[in-house]
């Protein structure tokens, strides 16, 4: 009942995250008010029991210190801080592994708003519809500045940087709109750069992908192309079209496909059959994982990250391909499994 009425202040616990995150900081929070009350009640304790005024100066004992207490002491608060540093490991390590099953979603900050792209080819602006107890992991990118995603219900926040993608994953656990705010200073207009999550019952999502509809009271709208002056009229015209198929569209029309195949033959550049998610070996050397953040700098810097066994003749594309078109094409090379 006590601690119902300490923490009755406390916000939703909405998403698989919020237990976890709250667990330790009510163990912080707990440990900190217990440390706090025990520093304060002995400094009374030792204020009255030493009173200069009750034991005469030359009466009192010179006190040189404990070694023994004080390395107990330290070894103790150090014990502490490292359980809470590997509680602390073990949260964030599951905070940043998005399970295979995940619905993938693209996010797009822009001074201000917030863009939402499906797979299917819909785009919200500043409302994000997902369905309740599914794994959702979001694909974040920024046109301009620095921004950051907070859902303050689900205990997640994520910064989302210009030119190259983040990751932050949930499953919502509780159907209804929960706010999302922009946690870094962007401009202006930071404190308009809001958003609504619109968590559905899995037969209610499936549904709104099929029809559009919402339940009542949960009403949303498929984000017009002049929604904002930064979506281009290439991504205008494709709006209703799957991600994927448009990134294919793309391969084709920017040249692509006379230089990398989709088949695994060997062709002037490497082929993208089955490509990502795996390890490719750079010319000096090096091994990375090919991801998104892999694929959109071979886009746009491709000498940067040359495969061995290949010559750096690739074009780039910097400037040439919105933000909407870049994640059309990683959608696109994903699909080659």
């Amino acid at each position: 009942m006590i601690a119902m009425l300490l923490f009755q202040w406390r916000l939703p616990q909405a998403s698989n995250f919020a237990p976890m995150v709250d667990r330790l900081f009510d163990f912080i929070l707990w440990f900190s008010i217990i440390s706090f009350l025990i520093i304060v009640v002995g400094m009374v304790f030792f204020l009255f029991k030493y009173w200069r005024k009750k034991i005469p100066e030359d009466k009192s004992a010179y006190i040189t210190g404990h070694t023994k207490t004080e390395m107990s002491v330290a070894f103790f608060l150090l014990v502490v801080v490292m359980v809470i540093f590997y509680w602390g490991w073990i949260d964030y390590k599951a905070m940043k592994t998005a399970p295979e099953d995940a619905l993938e979603i693209n996010v797009i900050a822009r001074q201000w708003l917030w863009q939402f792209q499906y797979a299917d080819g819909k785009m919200l602006t500043n409302e994000l519809v997902v369905p309740k107890d599914k794994p959702v992991s979001l694909i974040m990118t920024s046109q301009d500045v620095l921004h950051s995603f907070y859902v303050p219900d689900f205990r997640i926040k994520q910064d989302v940087l210009p030119k190259m993608y983040t990751n932050v994953w949930f499953v919502a656990n509780k159907t209804g709109p929960y706010q999302v705010f922009c946690a870094e200073y962007c401009g202006t207009s930071h404190s308009q750069m809001l958003a609504k999550v619109k968590v559905l019952e899995p037969d209610d999502f499936e549904q709104w992908q099929m029809t559009g509809e919402l339940p009542e009271g949960m009403e949303t709208k498929v984000a017009p192309a002049e929604a904002s002056a930064a979506v281009s009229g290439a991504a205008a015209s494709t709006q209703g079209e799957p991600l994927a198929e448009k990134g294919k569209t793309l391969f084709s029309n920017k040249g692509c496909t006379a230089c990398h195949s989709v088949t695994g033959a060997a062709g002037v550049g490497p082929t993208l059959k089955g490509l990502f998610g795996h390890p490719v070996e750079l010319v000096d050397g090096q091994k990375v994982n090919v991801d998104e953040n892999y694929i959109r700098q071979s886009i746009t810097e491709p000498q940067s990250n040359m495969v061995k066994g290949f010559q750096p003749i690739m074009p780039t594309f910097k400037g040439q391909l919105s933000e909407e078109e870049i994640n059309a094409l990683i959608s696109f090379i994903k699909s080659l499994k």
